[in-house]
């Protein structure tokens, strides 16, 4: 049986999950930036198996696990219920910036960002903001949403051109702002998101057109001279050299929400 994960030392044992290696040097201090320029010696990009399945292992829980091209346990989002944006989002709005949203995790269970989508008032349609750390922390604070979100991730604008290449491969899926650039109102989105994530077949690329993520379907080997099409619960996501994989993995989520596919939860409703 094919392994999910491209881990040529599976075999190994461990006595609890570690974080890759390449994740970890990729890690920046605390800050607003969400991309590095890549160092003189730029190294290979940073191969992830991303499972369409929470770690709890609870049959109808949603969420992601997320392995390095070796096989170790790297990222995880642990969502017992495929709630709708409306009902993550009423949390939030009742008084505390915690109340709802989704959380990304490192291997040891570390929240590294929160996830929460909030509607456009004219538009009437959400965009999801991110925010560094957990949910809890943000409880602590007296004032809702003291901080700035770390990027805004929305859909494009519909106009009728896009609204007829609703089919197209090329068309823009999602566009990204960061901080810095939302509050100076630039509608110049920092990163786009370009292609079908439904299909597993998209790249993420930067304010100068350059890919600094792709998302694809998954090959495995079945034997020596055959290799299948995995199912779109598992995909590939290549992240290039002086991208945050952390965030490239944020927006996988979000898009996962912004684009789902058909669900249906087994046990919890």
């Amino acid at each position: 049986m094919s392994k999910i994960h491209p881990a040529a030392d599976h075999h190994r044992k461990r006595s609890k999950p570690r974080v890759s290696d390449d994740y970890e040097q990729s890690q920046t201090p605390a800050g607003r930036l969400i991309s590095r320029p890549p160092p003189a010696a730029a190294g290979a990009a940073s191969i992830f198996t991303v499972w369409k399945r929470s770690s709890m292992s609870f049959q109808g829980t949603d969420g992601f696990t997320v392995f390095d091209k070796v096989g170790r346990l790297v990222f995880r989002v642990d969502n017992y219920t495929r709630r709708k944006n409306c009902s993550i989002a009423a949390g939030a709005g009742r008084g505390r910036s915690g109340g709802g949203g989704l959380v990304l995790m490192d291997a040891h269970g570390k929240p590294l960002l929160t996830l929460r989508p909030q509607l456009r008032s004219m538009q009437l349609q959400y965009e999801w903001n991110a925010y560094s750390g957990g949910k809890e922390e943000d409880d602590d604070r007296s004032t809702p949403n003291k901080s700035p979100p770390l990027f805004v991730m929305r859909k494009p604008p519909l106009s009728l051109l896009m609204m007829m290449r609703t089919t197209a491969t090329n068309s823009c899926q999602a566009q990204v702002f960061t901080a810095a650039e939302e509050n100076n109102n630039v509608s110049r989105p920092d990163y786009r998101v370009e292609g079908s994530f439904r299909r597993r077949n998209c790249n993420i690329t930067n304010s100068a057109g350059h890919i600094v993520a792709n998302i694809s379907r998954k090959l495995a080997n079945a034997t020596t001279r055959t290799t299948v099409l995995i199912s779109d619960d598992v995909f590939s996501l290549v992240v290039q050299p002086g991208f945050e994989p952390h965030i490239c993995m944020a927006f996988v989520i979000v898009l996962d929400r912004m684009y789902p596919n058909s669900y249906a939860p087994l046990v919890c409703s």
